[in-house]
């Protein structure tokens, strides 16, 4: 139990800090991130939206009390690198600028993957509780 505890507090830590940094980019609208999206084929106006969009979403993952909502952050990551990569490989950019997108859907599937694990353990342990001594 607390191994993957552990693990999953590094992987959602990692996550979180991934969307945050890039959610602080997207919500300032830096030059950067308004030449990437340009480069995308997306206006400019839709980065502070994204931005604000994974700063709520990496507060609902480290926000306890509120599974749903970090399902929903879940989904909303997904959606987001899954359109970023989509976008990515239209344009024709190269597999090496993929690289950050993929680590972003690993840390998603681990961080999901151990937080299921703990709700399935919290929840036997809550419906069994004589089991848990």
């Amino acid at each position: 139990m607390k191994k993957t505890k552990l693990l999953y507090w590094l992987a959602t830590g990692l996550l979180v800090a991934l969307m945050t940094m890039s959610g602080i980019l997207n919500s300032m609208s830096t030059s950067e991130s308004v030449a990437a999206f340009e480069h995308l084929g997306y206006p400019a106006y839709l980065l502070p939206f994204l931005g604000v969009a994974k700063l709520l979403g990496s507060v609902a993952l480290v926000v306890p009390g509120f599974p749903r909502l970090r399902e929903w952050a879940y989904a909303g990551f997904t959606f987001d690198l899954a359109g970023a990569m989509y976008s990515s490989i239209a344009v024709g950019d190269p597999a090496s600028t993929w690289l950050p997108i993929g680590i972003g859907f690993i840390l998603i599937a681990i961080s999901y993957q151990l937080n299921q694990r703990q709700a399935e353990v919290k929840t036997f342990v809550a419906a069994a509780p004589g089991l848990a001594a």
